[in-house]
């Protein structure tokens, strides 16, 4: 190999780096807004709240999630299409369940009466677990995007960094859930 052949295997990525800055973005919003939320829980009106149990469960769902890309990551690597193409549909239906999940542990809240109105604590626990569901949501969108082609008849190249960029975004909106939820539990 050549000194600009080593170079150039060296270098990362512009999507993998782009995708790395814009966690690093993401990590610092979060870390403002759980420290935004130690410091106004020592507020006199603060009032606590329980984790809906469907936020557990939709815990082990994401899990599950980040489990089954990286199986699809593997089958694509020793391309196994039809593998690769199942396990990328259980991913995003996963993704979705959790999603749902989420959506029906907020009702749970909404309907004992955690409203936004009621309580800064209930405020913040809505815009935090709210903003990280955005994210899922791209993340998904991401997961239908890669789906599709996964199913397209098209001749591509068959370039693993894509999905690359995908499974590293999906690990880290995970973690990012079980950080938010041990941050939640412990911090009331």
């Amino acid at each position: 190999m050549t000194s600009v052949a080593i170079a150039q295997k060296n270098k990362i990525h512009p999507h993998k780096f782009t995708l790395w800055v814009a966690i690093g973005s993401i990590l610092m919003m979060f870390a403002g807004l759980t420290s935004a939320y130690i410091v106004k829980r020592n507020q006199a009106n603060w009032t606590s709240f329980e984790i809906p149990v469907m936020f557990w469960i939709s815990t082990a769902v994401i899990v599950l999630s980040s489990l089954t890309i990286v199986a699809a990551n593997k089958a694509f690597k020793e391309r196994a299409i039809g593998k690769y193409r199942s396990l990328m549909m259980v991913t995003m239906v996963l993704g979705v369940l959790f999603i749902a999940l989420q959506v029906i542990g907020f009702k749970q809240l909404w309907d004992i009466g955690l409203t936004l109105q009621k309580n800064v604590a209930y405020s913040f626990l809505y815009v935090i677990v709210g903003l990280h569901g955005l994210h899922v949501i791209g993340g998904v969108i991401a997961l239908v995007v890669m789906a599709a082609k996964a199913f397209s008849n098209k001749t591509r190249v068959y370039s693993a960094v894509p999905l690359e960029v995908m499974s590293t975004y999906w690990h880290f909106v995970d973690v990012l859930w079980i950080y938010l939820l041990i941050f939640l539990l412990l911090i009331k």
